[in-house]
């Protein structure tokens, strides 16, 4: 089916509100021809421009990527480096692009172990679209769920522990609240590029009743057409969050 037509297709069901996705992919596509890692990196930003534009003209309210994790440190150095550095440069490049189409950025993550350069970086280009409120790309950068989830309950417990909250209060709503993620919706559907077709510790308690959709294709070659199937596979299914389908009941 041609771009425009599943376009027409897409835009005649609901769409997904906020959509997840794991960028996987960039060192293989790459690898492919004949090229550094770095450069499957590289290719991707501009595929993450891209799919986050066509995202917010389709009318979404957000996208979530996963752009480094946790575990990504133990990659080879240079590769490392180039992901920071990655992250200040194109947010320099395209801060007046993301500006002009009032795209609000959120980075959500761990701090800490960041430098001065790239937490300035991420203060800048919050600072500079946190006033539009139509749409939003959050990357998840130096990103674990795991470490997340764990956080939660630590800031719980602490609470608990200071008499400030009854441990009867504890409800996965509290915990909603408690999250990096605590000001975005249910994710509906979460896209997995290259094949592979696991979470790795990606939004483990937000997807608890998202839609999967595993594509091969790698990320770099993720382009609008490929954004459109996967929506269309997601509005082709029935989503039950755990009931029956109605004919069932």
């Amino acid at each position: 089916m041609k771009k425009d037509e599943l376009r027409t297709l897409i835009m005649e069901k609901p769409l997904p509100k906020n959509v997840g996705i794991i960028l996987d992919g960039n060192g293989r596509w790459a690898k492919k021809r004949g090229m550094p890692r770095i450069y499957g990196h590289a290719k991707g930003i501009k595929t993450l421009v891209e799919i986050s534009e066509v995202a917010q003209d389709l009318g979404l309210e957000s996208i979530i990527v996963y752009a480094f994790s946790t575990e990504n440190w133990s990659r080879p150095s240079a590769e490392v480096k180039f992901l920071m550095n990655a992250l200040i440069d194109s947010m320099n490049r395209y801060k007046s692009r993301i500006i002009k189409r009032q795209m609000r950025i959120r980075i959500i993550g761990e701090k800490d172990n960041l430098t001065p350069d790239i937490l300035k970086t991420i203060s800048d280009i919050e600072d500079a679209t946190k006033d539009f409120n139509k749409y939003t790309l959050y990357i998840c950068f130096n990103y674990g769920s795991r470490q997340e989830i764990t956080n939660a309950v630590k800031n719980i417990a602490l609470e608990v522990k200071e008499g400030k909250l009854d441990i009867n209060d504890i409800n996965p709503e509290l915990i909603d609240k408690s999250l990096y993620t605590k000001d975005i919706s249910a994710i509906d559907l979460l896209i997995r590029t290259s094949g592979e077709e696991r979470l790795s510790n990606f939004l483990l308690w937000q997807l608890a009743y998202s839609e999967f959709v595993f594509t091969k294709t790698y990320w770099p070659d993720f382009h609008e057409k490929e954004f459109y199937e996967a929506i269309y596979e997601y509005q082709n299914r029935s989503r039950r969050f755990g009931g029956l389908e109605k004919n069932n009941e």
